[in-house]
């Protein structure tokens, strides 16, 4: 028995291989798969806190409304009333696997590549361009003149 501890939305989840669960709404669209932040990985007589090249695979299975919360406030003799309510925006979500590497090192080769090819048509461009007239030297900042002193108010009133 496979489980990991997840973090989504500010809250930590216990989930296991095929399991679903509601959790805040959350800004990934119905059918998509995401990769949440991993804090421990256990089961099977083994346990890693925070493992590195592990992932958790989530699908959003859909989106739902929560458990209608109703208040009302009431002070006596006053006639104060009042009512408010609320209905918590729910993600649904199904844990699809748990471990496997991050495939993430062929995307970072792709990014080298692609400054490299950037590179030439800016070198292009600067050899093109007219080259900047010197900066203006600053003017000098004037010295502020002296304040008086303030004569105090006890000396002529004796």
């Amino acid at each position: 028995m496979t489980y990991a501890i997840i973090s989504l939305g500010g809250k930590q989840y216990r989930v296991q291989e095929g399991q679903r669960l509601l959790v805040d709404r959350l800004a990934h669209e119905e059918g998509k798969t995401f990769h949440p932040t991993v804090l421990f990985v256990g089961g099977n007589g083994t346990s890693e806190f925070s493992p590195k090249g592990t992932q958790v695979t989530v699908k959003v299975v859909g989106s739902a409304l929560g458990e209608k919360i109703r208040i009302g406030k009431y002070k006596k003799r006053t006639g104060y009333k009042r009512h408010t309510g609320h209905r918590s925006q729910l993600t649904q979500i199904e844990i699809t696997a748990i471990g496997g590497a991050k495939a993430a090192a062929k995307p970072k080769a792709e990014k080298a590549e692609k400054p490299a090819k950037a590179e030439k048509p800016a070198a292009e461009k600067t050899a093109a361009a007219k080259p900047k007239a010197p900066a203006k030297p600053r003017a000098a900042a004037k010295p502020k003149p002296e304040a008086e002193p303030k004569a105090e108010a006890n000396e002529g009133t004796e």
